[in-house]
Formats: structure tokens, C-alpha cells, sequence
């Protein structure tokens, strides 16, 4: 152990992190390996690069903007509805449509101790948001006659409380062995003065790194050659927080399908010009999710000839990817994005402080970043009453009750119909 310390003791003063160490006379030998092992695990080039970076999102005066083409679901016929329908259930009952589910999140904004998709809808009987998404896969079972292999995402926060999870709800009634768990990666989290926090004495604070890791972490976990095993040729991805997002969606599939590329997205009409939600857009010749910030507000009112926003286009995260996609992807280098946020911390006296405003970094990636990587992109804007309705946190717009009662109009509504 101690040729273990010195050697740690060289990298915290290299990068000024010596404060990692300050409570080391008070640790159990347990308690001093495990902390040793963890500052051995982390790179501290990468950390210290992406605190002095800042932000990445910033439009410099070379980038170019210009439309992304979309289309309106609204605007469809309904002899065109069943034709891009009947390809994509052509697509489900081949068995070429895997979902992916990005679950690394806890449910920690809700006032709620545990993963995320374990929080329930006070339904009649209540409903955990991982089984509101097996529902919408076990409906493939039932219309199709296939099991869509099932893929989530966690992190390793809350991989242990999910697995249990799924093991006390005996996965639902889904078929254990077509659900697939997969660890993202975590990164050190760092306060304004680029010090790293710890949570415990001996424990340094780790946050996943963002659902853009989804692509490292399908490679680092042979993900991708079990897809291909499976003869899987699409992957819907997609958050655990919208209640109202059905993975099997025909008509998507087979709109994308039949477009020719590889990558597509479900968008929503930006009501408000001001809103500064990040809007789709082709940056510098690729498809992009830009940041409103940066825009001129006029550029939110622009319309083309037949009255269209050009830029009003907004991420619901619920794409599809084509394997090759994602496979190419998986040995992409994909930008962080820092956010600045609140979290716990032990202070200089040993002691759990929770702040009351932002205090740390976190670094991110994006799933919608991959765009930048492919020349077209299918974009198709739906009705955000009918499949948007994520639970955020208790006090927004997005919150448990107001998902329960779309979802309760929108898909109980829908079932008891169905049943009756």
C-alpha cells in the first residue's frame, strides 16, 4: 500500500488535487485501498482538460446555419400513413427492431431515492416507468408474434437497485432472456475551482458521463456483436422518462426505412420564438442540434415560401439508428458539454454539505451529436400531446402529474378501448 500511496501522492500534487487525501489518518484500511484504487483509475489529464475547456457550445462567426429539411406526421394522408406503416411492421416482424432504453439516470430531481425508471405513476394500480416501456414492447408480442430484444442503459450509480428491481417485479412477464443490462461510464465531478469533490472521506464523487456514452459503452460491453447475432438492423433510442413514447413505433420505422438513411429523429414544434431550446439545424453542411442562445431571435420567425419555420424543430430523444450507425459511432470521439449544477460534497471539516445554488461541473456527452456525423438525417415532427410527456422533476412543466393524466388519456384510455 504504500509504494500504492507515493505514487498517488505524485498525481494529486501534479494536478493539484491533494486535498483527496486530507482525511487519509482517519480511514480503515479498507477505506484507504479503495480510494487509492479509485485516484489510480481516474484520468486526471482528461478531467483537467475538460474544466479548463469550459463551454464548447459557443458559435464562433465561421459556422454556418441553414435549415435541416423535416416533415409534419400532421401533414401525412392516410393512404400514406398505412404505406410507411405496413413497411415498418414488415421491419418489427422480421425481427430487425432492437429498443434501447438510456436508464443511468437517479431520481434524484423527483424528491426520489433510487433509478429513475423505478418511480411510479400514481395510476390505478401504480406504474414504474420501466414497465410502462415493457408494456409498449409487449404489444409486439401480442400484434407481431416477435420479442424485441431489450437493451438498457445504466450507470454504475444504479445498476445493482435496477437489477433488483427487475428481479422483484420478475421482469414484468418480458422474457428475461431478450432484456440485456450495459454500464455507461462516469467521470469525476468538479467544483468552480477545479477541485474534485469526494462523497464520502474515502470515496471520491463519480456522475455518469451522459447518454451520449451510449456509443463507447455498446463497444466496451460487445453490445454491437450481440445486435448483429440477433440479425437486428434498426435501434430505437430512447429516454425512461417519457411516458408517452412508444419504441414501436410502425409508422417511424418505416418512414425511416424507406427514406434510405441511416439515422433519424421524432421532433417538436418550438411554440415559443424565445424559447431557447437547442433546435435542429444543418451546421456547417451536417445535420446538428444548435443552440438557441447563440441564434438571432429572428431566426426562430424565419418561414420558407409555404409558411414553415425553418428553425423551430426541437429534441424529444427518440431516434433510430441503423446498425452500421451505431457501430460507426461506437469508435467516435463524441464532444463533452458542461453543466453547472448542484451536489452534496464533504467540506474541509469531514462533514456531508448540501448547497443551496450550483457549485460543481458536470461533463456530459450527447446523444444528438452523432448527428454531425451523417450527411442526412430523417427528421419527423409529431404531436407533443400524444407521445411527449417526461417526468423531469416535481415543481416544472414536466411533472409526475401532469405525465400521469396524458398518460391515463393517451394510453389507458386507448387500453380500456382496446378491452372493451
Amino acid at each position: 500500500m504504500e509504494q500504492q500511496l507515493e505514487r498517488v501522492k505524485e498525481i494529486l500534487k501534479k494536478y493539484n488535487q491533494e486535498h483527496l487525501l486530507q482525511f487519509w489518518d482517519e480511514l480503515s484500511d479498507s477505506q484507504k485501498e479503495f480510494l487509492l484504487n479509485q485516484i489510480l483509475s481516474i484520468n486526471f489529464d482528461e478531467a483537467h482538460k475538460l474544466y479548463e475547456q469550459g463551454k464548447i457550445d459557443v458559435l464562433d462567426s465561421t459556422t454556418e446555419i441553414e435549415p435541416l429539411p423535416y416533415m409534419n406526421k400532421a401533414d401525412f394522408s392516410q393512404k400514406e400513413l398505412d404505406f410507411y406503416s405496413h413497411i415498418g411492421k414488415s421491419v418489427i416482424m422480421d425481427g430487425k427492431i432492437g429498443v434501447i432504453t438510456l436508464a443511468g439516470g437517479q431520481g434524484s430531481r423527483l424528491g426520489f431515492k433510487g433509478p429513475k425508471g423505478t418511480f411510479e405513476l400514481d395510476t390505478k394500480p401504480k406504474i414504474s416507468l420501466f414497465e410502462i416501456i415493457c408494456n409498449y414492447l409487449k404489444v409486439a408480442i401480442s400484434d407481431f408474434g416477435i420479442t424485441i430484444p431489450w437493451y438498457i442503459m445504466v450507470s454504475n450509480e444504479n445498476y445493482n437497485a435496477t437489477l433488483n428491481f427487475f428481479e422483484s417485479k420478475n421482469f414484468f412477464g418480458y422474457p428475461r432472456e431478450y432484456v440485456t443490462f450495459f454500464i455507461q461510464d462516469d467521470l469525476p465531478i468538479i467544483d468552480t475551482d477545479g477541485k474534485l469533490i469526494l462523497e464520502e472521506i474515502y470515496k471520491v464523487k463519480f456522475a455518469s458521463n451522459g447518454n451520449g456514452n451510449l456509443f463507447s459503452a455498446l463497444r466496451k460491453n460487445n453490445i454491437i456483436d450481440d445486435m448483429r447475432k440477433k440479425n437486428i438492423k434498426w435501434l430505437f433510442v430512447g429516454g425512461v422518462d417519457n411516458v408517452l413514447l412508444d419504441p414501436i413505433d410502425p409508422f417511424f420505422i418505416g418512414l425511416t426505412v424507406e427514406s434510405k438513411n441511416l439515422v433519424s429523429s421524432k421532433t417538436l414544434f418550438k411554440e415559443d420564438s424565445t424559447d431557447t431550446s437547442w433546435v435542429f439545424a444543418m451546421k456547417n453542411g451536417k445535420p446538428a442540434i444548435v443552440d438557441c442562445e447563440n441564434f438571432v431571435e429572428m431566426l426562430s420567425k424565419i418561414k420558407d415560401k409555404n409558411g414553415r419555420y425553418l428553425y423551430r424543430e426541437v429534441n424529444m430523444l427518440a431516434h433510430l439508428f441503423y446498425i452500421d450507425a451505431l457501430e460507426k459511432m461506437s469508435n467516435v470521439y463524441i464532444p463533452y458539454h458542461r453543466a453547472f449544477r448542484k451536489s452534496s460534497f464533504v467540506n474541509y471539516e469531514g462533514m456531508k454539505q448540501v448547497p443551496e445554488s450550483p457549485n460543481i461541473y458536470k461533463f456530459e456527452q450527447f446523444v444528438f451529436d452523432a448527428f454531425s456525423f451523417f450527411d442526412k438525417i430523417t427528421l419527423l415532427r409529431v404531436n407533443r400531446h400524444e407521445e411527449f410527456a417526461p417526468i423531469k422533476d416535481f415543481n416544472g412543466i414536466y411533472n409526475p402529474e401532469i405525465a400521469k393524466k396524458l398518460y391515463e388519456q393517451n394510453v389507458l384510455h386507448i387500453e380500456s378501448t382496446d378491452t372493451d
